[in-house]
C-alpha cells in the first residue's frame, strides 16, 4: 500500500460514524441486495479479463458497474438526507449542510 493510500485509509478510519437511526430489515436487505449484483458485475469483469474477451464488451460492463454503483450511492444518500440530516437539522446542527454538500460534491 502507498502513501496515498494509507493516508485515504486513515481519513477513512477517522470520519466513520455510526448511524443512529438504524436502517430497517427491508431497507438492509433492499442495499445488500444491490451491493451483492454489484459485486457479481465486477466479478464477471474479472473473469472477462480472463477470458481475454473484446475490450468493447468489458467497457459495456463497467460502464453497468458504474451506473450501479452511482444508483447505490444516491439511495445512501437520499437515505442520509431524509434522517441522518433531518436530526441534525432538528438538533440546531447547521453544519450538517456543509457535510452535505461536500457529499454531494463527492459523488457527482
Amino acid at each position: 500500500m502507498d502513501r496515498e493510500d494509507k493516508e485515504f485509509m486513515e481519513k477513512a478510519a477517522c470520519s466513520c460514524h455510526t448511524k443512529h437511526t438504524p436502517r430497517s430489515g427491508a431497507q438492509l436487505k433492499q442495499l445488500q441486495n444491490r451491493l451483492n449484483r454489484i459485486t457479481g458485475q465486477l466479478n464477471g469483469i474479472g473473469r472477462m479479463l480472463e477470458e481475454n474477451r473484446y475490450c468493447g464488451d468489458i467497457l459495456t460492463q463497467v460502464a453497468a458497474v458504474e451506473s450501479a454503483l452511482q444508483s447505490f450511492g444516491y439511495i445512501i444518500l437520499q437515505e442520509h438526507m431524509e434522517t441522518c440530516v433531518i436530526e441534525e437539522v432538528l438538533k440546531g446542527n447547521n453544519e450538517i449542510m456543509e457535510e452535505m454538500i461536500d457529499l454531494v460534491k463527492k459523488l457527482k
